[in-house]
This record gives C-alpha cells, structure tokens and sequence, in this order.
C-alpha cells in the first residue's frame, strides 16, 4: 500500500502537478546608477520539484525584461543558489529613462517541470560631479588679436548629470589665478590687459573649475594664444635699379637680388613677400626670396628686343598674410647681343633628282634663297659656305663662284656606267654654312642628288613565246612552268606578271594561277583533258617603266581519270530456281561509257556476292554492252546452295587502254553497279528440317530491291493488293477448312481435306514455316505426289507420315458412275521420294501447300481434276487413349 502512495506521488510530480519552484521570487530590488559589472542585484534559490530532477544546466535565465535591456544576467553562486548580477552590457543611468525593469526568470529541471517568476528592479539616484562637454572637456584653444581692448573673451558651460532641467546654478573659478584674465561665477571669461606680440605676450594656459550645490567639482584646460598683426611697411635694402646682362642666358638664371626688411618684426625677412606687378615673360622672382631669375629666352635678335633691348619691371614687396603692409621699387634690364646664332637654313637636308643625260654645267641649287643669319648686328650676322665634300662628289659637283653656295654640275650622272655604279648613283654632298666673326659659328647642310634613271631598254620576255604540257592527274597548286622578262634598264625594278587573257573553263573562271614575283604559272584547280584540252593564255609583265605580254600555250595531257558509267547502275532480278544454264537472265544487258577509254578496254568481272560462281557476264571484255548469263545450275537439295537473295557488286575495268593506244598504263579506273537477284524455288521444292522439341521456328523471306528502281513503289503497291486480296481469300478458306474437319460425333470418318474444283482458285502465299511439337493428329489425309499416307491436325496444319502398318486400306473417291476405290498406299516410314526417316512435320513449303485445299503436280503447276487420277480422301482416325 505504502509503495502505491509512493508510485502515485512521483506520477504526480513527474505529470507537473507539484512544479519546480523559485524561492525569494517574484522581488523587488534596488541597484545603484553606474553600478560596474557583476554588482549583486538580487539572490534567489530554486525548489526541485518532487522528481528531484537537478536544474538543466544553463538555467535559470533572464528570458524577457520590460523595457528590454541587456544590463542583467543571473550568476550560479552554489547548489540551487543563485544571484542576479549587472552585466556590463549597458550602462544603468537614473537620468535617463527608464529606470525601473521586470525581469521574467525562467527554470527548468531535466524532466522538463518549469517555473518563471518576476523580479523588479529599482535603478536608485546617485550624486554625480558636474561635466564639461565636447572640445571643452579636453582642453580649448582661443584666440585674442593683439592690441584687442580688454574685455569678454570666451564662455565656459558646463552641466550637472543630477540637474537635467539646469535649474540649480554652478559655480565656476580659476584654480590658479591670472592677472591677465579673470572667471565669473557664472562661467564668463575675461582679459585684464592689451596684449603685445612683439612684447612677448603670446600663450597664456589657464585652469577653469567648476562646483555643484554639494561641492563635487570638475576642471578643464584654457589654452589663450595671442594672434600676431602687421602693422609696419617693408623697406628695400638693394641699391641697384639698372641692370646690364648678355642675352641668351640659360633659364633660371639669377639676374638681380631684391632685398628688404619688415621694422614691424626687428627687421627680419622671414615674413615678407615678393612679387612682379608688370607683365612679362622673360623674368621671376622668388617670392620669398626676392630673387630675379630668367624664366623664358633672352633673345636679343628676335621679337620685341630686336627693336628695344630694355625691360622695365615694378617690384612689390609686402607683409604676410595678404592684406598686410607693402611697398614698391622700379628696376631696369638691358639685354646686350652677342654673336649666339649661326647661319642657319629653312631646309639643311635636300633632296634633288637629276636626270641621267643631265648636261655639265647644269646648275642644282642656290643655297642663299635658303640660309641667313639672325644675329641682329654685323658682322655678327655675316656668312659663307664651304667647299662640296662626300664620296664621289670630287669631279662632278662644284660651286660657282667658289663660297656662294650656287651648286653646278660638272661630271657624268650615267645611270648604266660602271664608274657611277660604285656611288649607287646616289650622292651625299656636304656643305657648311658659317660665321665670318668669332666665335664662328658653323652648320652643316647636306645635299642628296639621286640620278634619276631614264627608260632606254625595252621589257622584253626570255622567249617569244612558251609551250607547257601538264597531266589532267595533277592536283591543285602543281607548278606547270615560269616565265621570265628582264630590263636592261638600271636599276632593276620589279617586274609583276599577271595573266591578262585565258585560262577559263566551263567549271571554273580561272584555271592557272600566276606568281606575280616570280612568274611561276600554277594550277588552280585540276584541269580536265575532256573539257579543254588546250588553253592559250596571255600573260603581261608590268614594271615601274614598260609593259610587255606573251602567249602561253597549255597542253592537257590525257589521262585515264574517269570511270565507266553503266546503265543501269543498279537492278533487281528475279529468277527461278530451275533456270538452264548459259540463259540470258531476263534479257538483261549492261551499256557501259568511258569519256577517256574505248569499249575494246572494257572488262567485266563480278566482286562480292557471287557465292558458287552462279552468275557470269558474256562478253566479259572488250565491248561495251554485255548480258548477265547462268553459268552453274542451283543446287539446294544436296545443301550446295543455301543462299536465295544474291546482291552482286559488279566491276567494269577501262583497262586503262586510252584512244590509239595498244598497252594498257598503270592506271585503272573501275565503275560499279549493283545487281540485286532473287531465286524463286519451284513449287515442289521441299527444304526439310530437323525437328527439335518445344521450339517454334517462323522463316520469312523478303525481297531485296534497290531503293533507286523507278519500279520499285509500284511493285509494292500491287503487291500489297495482291496479297491482302490473297489474305481474304485464305481466311474464307481456312474458316470453311476449320468448319469442314471440326469432329462433331466421335467414331465417324472426317471429310475430304479438300474439294474439287477447290484447287483451280488458290494462289500461293508467302512462306511461312511453323513447327510445333507433341500436337494432336485429328485427320489424316494422301500426299497427291507420292501418295503416302500423313496425319494432321486441323487446327494448326502440323503434319506426319503415317506408320505403314497402322494405314487403313486407301479407297478412291467414288466417282459419279460407281468407280472402285484405289489401292492402298504405303505405310509410315516409306516416306515422299527423299525422305530419310520419320519426320514429325513437313517442310515449310510444303506445309503451306499441302495445308491449301488444292495441290500442285510434278511440274509444280496447280493440280486439277483433270489432272489427277485419284481423289484426296481423308478419315478421322480413332483418338489414343492412355493404357489402350
């Protein structure tokens, strides 16, 4: 009983009926503002619940608080005791709102019992000293200009955490005290006196404090700097005004050196600026410096200078910053020339062509239309020219009269003779253009005379004219011959050749192709002898000076690149099994060209598919027309032939035996056509088989045609009438044979498996041979060819001879006058003519025949009553029962 009350209490605690609970809560508790991290808020245990399940660890926690914050966390201190603690997270400030927060506290134990309870804490007030705020709570710097009157200089605020209406005033001091500045209580500072820089009153650091109502204090740092004014001009201390200096001096330069003072800072220079107030280009001044230096040419022959070698400039120098004292000064430079430029020449390279039958005395070129000399004074601006000097000039060139650069011809400039060939006929004169004053300046022109070469010499071919052979065979690219044209003229130019007339056929625009470099004629495309087998072209030869043209013949030489084409190049023939050997199959007959070989070349000669050599052509060579003969019986009976559908790939050689010519080449070009022949088997043909148990064999044969036959979808066409004509036909027969043998009364003898009149109408079908093993023989009937005795089944036509000793005495049919029946025939085991033992069915020929209400004769024609001399009887023989 007492462990029932136990088991029903731990189900109690354990369905959450007796919950964890959490002591010393819901609370309420205080923490002071800007309390650190880890500052005890709030202890608490927790009370396990009746499972004594312990506390999942990470538990209790702070799930939710209103407002939300993160300033709190709960601390595990010992076994189920445990502290609520500021975080650190954020920071607890009673002036600004809120400052009260509900914790939820959230346990729970390993079997899932759960508590959450409340813990309200107070943020309590705490005094704080009063702050300075932004730039002022570091430290500020200020600023007085010097001379400024005594009086309010800045404003120092500051506020009390404690005080956020700023209703309760501050008291502000100076902690060490200044007789130049003074603090009010109430933050406003002074100056006391009239600041001089000069005198040395510059920086000032004062110490500012401020005290709350209850005496907590805070301080910063004020650091006074006094701002420095001008108040003085600059005086110049350089005594030169006028300036005297050479032109051509280099940039940067110094020409002149301005110097002043500034009385406001004791003289010193470090604070004055200099500058130029006149425009111009040709001087710089150093603005700190005073330094004049050349900033552009000081070209005393050109320009402005050339007419007044004099600049006039307006020094100003002032005090910084901008704004300040300043003052002004003139000075004056004359530019002196100088002999700084040499003759010079609009052109010092020239270039003159001189024709190769120039004259002697000839005159070239005037060199003073050209030079001069820029220096603005004599003899400074005076010059001459020296005499022509170069390889090859001695002899040839001159100057008349000597120095005055008028250049004649006084040689020989004959492009072709050997003498000139040593200069190339080019010539580089050289000739200085110089001062006749020191320090001589001197420039060298240089003369280049080209002879320039006259056309006296004709472009003439190497041959009047030019014969080449190529073979048809060769490819694209094949160098069939080159041509050549020279000049006698110098110096060589080269000469491009172009095919100007021919070289077209009826397959393409441009047979031969022309090297314009080298006159190689080349094959563009092979050439065909049967097309074109002469081309006449007209090649033109261009230089720089003559043009000339030649006649190209081409000889095509023949060659046996085409194969004979036969027609037809493809066809079906059918043939019978039995046809006589050398008969023309079908009459057919193939008609074979060759553009490039004659008909005596021909010969013929059957590759793949000729299995037993069965098939031949007459004649087999030397004419273009031949017939396709038998040249061996078929023989399917002994096993010899086994193939019906022969696809024959016919070869016509050309023997390579071209027009006119007796010996056949190395080259032999075959054509082909495909003969696709079919053996029709005759009627009584018999293909016996092997029967093998359980197995199901289906034979069909198809025709093999050419796709290409014109005929070919107009034989299927009608083929496919036939037969589905023929398919009705044998439906209709098949049910009356189904309906004619179906045993209705046991005991009683079958009909006739066929009627007369029957067989005049059948046709032959496709042959289709069906084996099936272990079938019931519900019939039995006479083979009209051999006359022994088979059994069959009705249904599904399979077949065997029967045994001779079991066969009932065969009876002719009564014939409409009371004729006796036959006599019997043969038992099983003397099977048809051919057989070599019991078979368990027929061929599948013959199965198809035999299994049609009509037979065929030994000719393999249709049977018909007049033809035969005993009716087909049949008997239903008596059903084998098991133990009988």
């Amino acid at each position: 009983m007492q462990g029932a009350v136990f088991l029903l209490v731990l189900l109690d605690a354990m369905s959450g009926r007796e919950a964890l609970r959490l002591i010393h809560l819901p609370a309420t508790s205080n923490v002071a503002e800007n309390s650190p991290p880890e500052t005890s808020v709030h202890k608490f245990s927790v009370n396990l619940s009746a499972s004594l399940a312990p506390v999942t660890p990470g538990f209790p926690l702070i799930i939710n608080s209103s407002p939300l914050t993160d300033a709190f966390k709960v601390n595990w201190l010992s076994g189920t005791d445990f502290e609520v603690v500021t975080s650190g997270k954020e920071q607890l400030d009673f002036e600004m709102e809120p400052n009260i927060f509900e914790l939820q506290i959230y346990v729970k134990d390993d079997v899932g019992v759960t508590d959450l309870q409340i813990l309200t804490v107070q943020v309590t007030d705490v005094n704080e000293p009063p702050e300075f705020q932004g730039n002022l709570a570091k430290g500020l710097d200020l600023y007085i200009v010097e001379g400024a009157n005594p009086g309010f200089v800045y404003q120092v605020e500051a506020f009390d955490p404690e005080d956020t209406n700023r209703s309760i005033p501050l008291s502000y001091f100076l902690i060490s005290p200044s007789v130049n500045f003074r603090l009010s209580a109430s933050g406003t500072l002074f100056s006391t006196t009239e600041f001089d820089f000069e005198a040395g009153h510059r920086s000032f650091y004062l110490t500012a404090g401020v005290r709350d109502s209850q005496g907590l204090q805070a301080s910063t740092t004020l650091h006074v700097n006094i701002v420095n004014i001008n108040d003085e001009v600059p005086r110049f201390t350089s005594p030169a005004r006028v300036y005297s200096i050479p032109e051509e001096l280099d940039a940067g330069t110094i020409v002149a050196n301005i110097t002043a003072e500034d009385p406001d800072d004791k003289g010193s220079t470090g604070f004055l600026l200099y500058s130029i107030t006149t425009a111009n280009s040709y001087f710089v001044i150093n603005q700190l410096t005073g330094t004049i230096q050349v900033a552009h040419r000081l070209d005393r022959d050109a320009g402005q200078l050339r007419q007044n070698p004099t600049i006039s400039l307006e020094v100003l120098v002032k005090d910084r910053p901008s704004g300040g004292q300043e003052n002004r000064m003139q000075i004056t430079f004359i530019v002196e020339d100088i002999n700084d430029n040499a003759p010079t020449c609009t052109k010092f390279t020239f270039s003159i062509m001189v024709p190769e039958r120039a004259a002697k005395g000839t005159s070239l070129l005037d060199l003073n239309k050209f030079c001069s000399d820029d220096d603005s004074k004599a003899p400074n601006n005076r010059f001459n020219f020296s005499s022509p000097s170069g390889v090859g000039v001695s002899g040839r060139f001159s100057q008349d009269p000597a120095g005055s650069g008028k250049i004649v011809l006084t040689g020989d400039l004959d492009y072709e003779n050997t003498s000139n060939l040593a200069a190339d006929n080019t010539y580089a004169v050289i000739i200085q253009v110089q001062d006749v004053a020191p320090p001589y300046h001197k420039n060298n022109i240089y003369i280049y005379i080209l002879t320039e070469p006259e056309n006296e010499f004709p472009l003439v071919f190497d041959s009047p004219s030019y014969v080449f052979d190529v073979s048809e065979l060769r490819p694209a690219r094949t160098r069939v011959g080159q041509v050549h044209a020279t000049d006698k003229d110098l110096p060589p130019s080269p000469v491009v050749y172009s095919i100007s007339a021919g070289g077209a056929s009826f397959q393409s625009p441009n047979i031969f192709w022309i090297n314009p470099r080298t006159g190689e004629l080349q094959l563009v495309t092979k050439a065909d002898y049967e097309t074109t087998p002469v081309y006449i072209l007209r090649i033109q030869a261009t230089s720089s000076e003559d043009t000339s043209s030649v006649t190209i013949t081409v000889n095509i030489l023949e060659e046996n690149d085409e194969k004979p084409i036969c027609t037809p190049n493809s066809y079906f023939l059918a043939i019978p099994v039995g046809l006589r050997v050398g008969t023309n199959i079908q009459n057919f007959k193939l008609t074979c060209t060759d553009l490039d070989s004659s008909p005596r070349s021909f010969r013929y000669s059957i590759g793949s598919g000729n299995v037993n050599s069965h098939f031949t052509f007459s004649p087999s060579a030397g004419s273009n027309v031949t017939s396709l003969l038998l040249a061996t019986r078929f023989d399917y009976a002994s096993g010899l032939d086994k193939i019906w559908d022969y696809k024959l790939l016919v070869h016509i050689t050309d023997g390579n035996l071209l027009s006119g010519r007796r010996k056949a080449k190395a080259r032999v070009e075959t054509g082909t056509v495909t003969l696709s022949i079919s053996i029709i088997p005759d009627p009584t043909t018999i293909a016996t088989t092997t029967s093998r148990p359980q197995i199901i064999r289906q034979v069909l044969r198809k025709n093999v045609y050419s796709s290409s036959a014109w005929y070919v979808p107009f034989v299927i066409t009608l083929g496919s009438m036939l037969l589905l004509g023929l398919l009705v036909f044998l439906f209709v027969q098949l049910a009356k044979a189904i309906h004619r043998h179906c045993p209705c009364k046991a005991g009683k003898h079958q009909k006739t498996l066929v009627k007369k009149g029957e067989m005049k109408n059948t046709k032959r079908g496709v042959l289709v041979e069906t084996i099936q093993m272990n079938s019931v023989f519900d019939g039995e009937a006479i083979d009209p060819v051999t006359g022994a005795v088979y059994e069959f089944n009705s249904k599904t036509g399979a077949r065997k001879w029967k045994d001779p000793s079991t066969q009932m005495p065969r009876w002719q049919e009564p014939s409409p006058h009371g004729a006796a029946p036959s006599r019997p025939v043969a038992g099983e085991g003397a099977g048809p003519p051919g057989s070599t033992g019991e078979k368990d069915g027929l061929s599948g020929k013959a199965q198809v025949e035999d299994a049609n209400p009509s037979s065929r004769n030994q000719d393999g024609k249709l049977g018909t009553p007049k033809s035969r001399n005993t009716a087909l009887t049949s008997r239903a023989s008596p059903k084998l029962h098991p133990g009988k």
